[in-house]
């Protein structure tokens, strides 16, 4: 082989960057850090802004606000959150996040 052909093996050989997995809903609570809460906060707005009519990812910002000490950005979050799952039939939305969305909204009224 020569210098030409191994050249030409060489830059075949060339490696392509993976594919990035597709954002999901699910996205705002994987991998906290209580360290890098705002490396989390900016992956969830990502989430938030990928699913605007969905209340899970709002719900789960809630949380990631909460522990940083912003509530008011929280409140907003859960009352945001709390006016999109009005819009969903009560038979389609999660038990858990239904709750999840009372509680919190509650505590907001405190």
């Amino acid at each position: 082989m020569g210098l030409t052909g191994l050249l030409t093996l060489l830059i075949s050989c060339v490696e392509e960057p993976l594919p990035q997995r597709k954002i999901s809903r699910y996205d705002c609570l994987i991998e906290v850090n209580l360290k890098r809460l705002r490396r989390s906060i900016q992956r969830c707005d990502q989430v938030v802004a990928a699913f605007p009519a969905d209340p899970l990812p709002l719900n789960e910002r809630f949380l990631l606000h909460s522990l940083a000490g912003k509530d008011d950005l929280a409140c907003k979050d859960i009352t945001r959150a709390v006016g999109l799952a009005k819009k969903v039939p009560p038979n389609q939305i999660e038990p858990t996040l239904a709750k999840d969305l009372e509680l919190r909204m509650a505590s907001c009224r405190d």
